[in-house]
């Protein structure tokens, strides 16, 4: 199957002002079984590592999902899920142990998806969003997640155990984006709780008509300077990733 994908990150201008950093972290692989694997996490401001738990959840999960579909043609059952999610936890707590330092300084969310030639796979945290194409709609597949007090949300260090939600489905969907809160007041109606079809049709639109397949440099370039743009800054000053998939 020919996947092709787009995909940028970029700094919000409130932590550039405050010297801050790029927090979020994205990774796109193609898998054994002409299956594709997306994931988006954004680390906690507040969390002195926010950044680079938010790097060890997308290299984790690409790392066991890579390893798994090598080696079996099933997909990973929910309990094997959750066993994959409780060792991320543990080596992020053996890695906040090796800097005195604590899980919840690691804190980021999880929005993860595999995409099978029959199946859907979706795994989700906090307040990062996915969504896909079906016939010329976008619906939304993981809705983004607040914690109970404004501005907060959910992690994948949370005590005793993370909000984690696991969703299966037939593959009735020809593209899909992740993107992480910073992007969501731009592609969501949160009062109708569904994706802007006129903010998903023409960011797709290259991507469906590209020649080439896999990462696509020139228009994940091009992303990046959109989400750099005047136009975006004025609307979210947070950080900004946008993965945009199409094909298979």
């Amino acid at each position: 199957m020919a996947w092709r994908w787009a995909a940028a990150s970029e700094i919000g201008t409130s932590h550039i002002q405050n010297d801050g950093r790029l927090e979020d972290a994205y990774a796109v692989s193609c898998m054994a079984n002409d299956c594709i694997f997306a994931v988006v996490s954004d680390g906690a401001g507040s969390a002195k590592f926010g950044v680079h738990g938010a790097w060890l959840v997308c290299r984790t999960l690409t790392v066991r999902f890579r390893e798994w579909l090598r080696d079996n043609s099933e997909l990973p059952n929910d309990e094997l899920l959750v066993d994959w999610i409780d060792d991320l936890r543990d080596r992020i707590a053996a890695i906040a142990n090796q800097r005195e330092s604590t899980p919840r300084q690691f804190a980021a969310t999880l929005a993860a998806v595999l995409i099978t030639p029959d199946e859907v796979l979706t795994l989700h945290v906090g307040d990062s969003a996915i969504v896909g194409r079906r016939g010329t709609d976008w619906e939304v597949l993981c809705w983004p997640e607040n914690g109970e007090y404004a501005s907060t949300t959910y992690f994948v260090t949370d005590d005793p155990e993370p909000r984690l939600n696991i969703a299966r489905q037939p593959r009735e969907h020809d593209a899909f984006a992740l993107f992480s809160d910073g992007v969501g007041d731009l592609a969501l109606s949160h009062s109708e709780q569904a994706a802007h079809q006129r903010f998903f049709v023409p960011m797709m639109r290259p991507v469906d008509a590209a020649t080439e397949d896999g990462r696509l440099p020139n228009l994940s370039s091009k992303l990046r300077g959109y989400l750099a743009g005047a136009a975006v800054c004025e609307r979210t000053d947070d950080d900004k990733t946008l993965v945009l998939i199409s094909g298979g």
